[in-house]
C-alpha cells in the first residue's frame, strides 16, 4: 500500500513540475508599406522564451520561395530573446502577403505563423507587373494549329 501511495504522489509531483517552453513575439505581422522594387525586404521578428525550459525552433518555412526565414539553431534559454530574420524577394512587383510557419517545442503553440505584407512598386512608380508581348511578329499571338 505504501508503494502505491508513493507512486501516486510521485506521478502527481511529476505532472505539476513539468517544465514548459513558450514563444512570445513582439509582433506577429510586419507591414513594409509601399517601397520600390529591389528595396530592402528584410525584417527581424523579435521573440522571447517566456517558458521555464529551453525553447528549440526545429524549422521555419516561408509560404513560397520568395520569403526566406533564418532562425536560431541553438536552444533559447528561459527569459532570453532572439530574432527570426525574414527576407522577401523585392524584385517582384505588386502587393504581397506572405506567411512564415515556425515549428518549435513550445507547449501551448508548437506551430506559430507570422506574416509579412506590403506592396512593391516598379522603379518607375507603377505597381503592376509588366505585360509580356505576344510571340511572333504580329501584335496578337496566333494559336498553334
Amino acid at each position: 500500500m505504501k508503494k502505491l501511495i508513493l507512486g501516486i504522489v510521485f506521478a502527481i509531483g511529476v505532472t505539476y513540475t513539468t517544465q514548459a517552453q513558450e514563444i512570445s513575439f513582439e509582433k506577429e505581422i510586419h507591414d513594409f508599406g509601399t517601397f520600390e522594387q529591389h528595396g530592402d525586404g528584410t525584417y527581424e521578428f523579435k521573440f522571447t522564451n517566456t517558458g521555464d525550459a529551453p525553447l528549440i525552433i526545429s524549422n521555419s518555412k516561408g509560404s513560397c520561395g520568395c520569403t526566406v526565414p533564418v532562425w536560431p539553431k541553438e536552444p533559447i534559454v528561459p527569459g532570453a530573446s532572439h530574432v527570426i530574420k525574414v527576407k522577401y524577394d523585392t524584385k517582384r512587383i505588386g502587393a504581397f502577403n506572405k506567411s512564415i510557419t515556425i515549428t518549435s517545442n513550445a507547449k501551448t503553440d508548437p506551430t506559430k505563423v507570422i506574416r509579412i505584407k506590403g506592396k512593391t512598386l516598379a522603379v518607375d512608380g507603377t505597381s503592376t507587373t509588366p505585360v509580356k508581348k505576344p510571340a511572333g511578329n504580329s501584335p496578337i499571338a496566333k494559336p498553334n494549329k
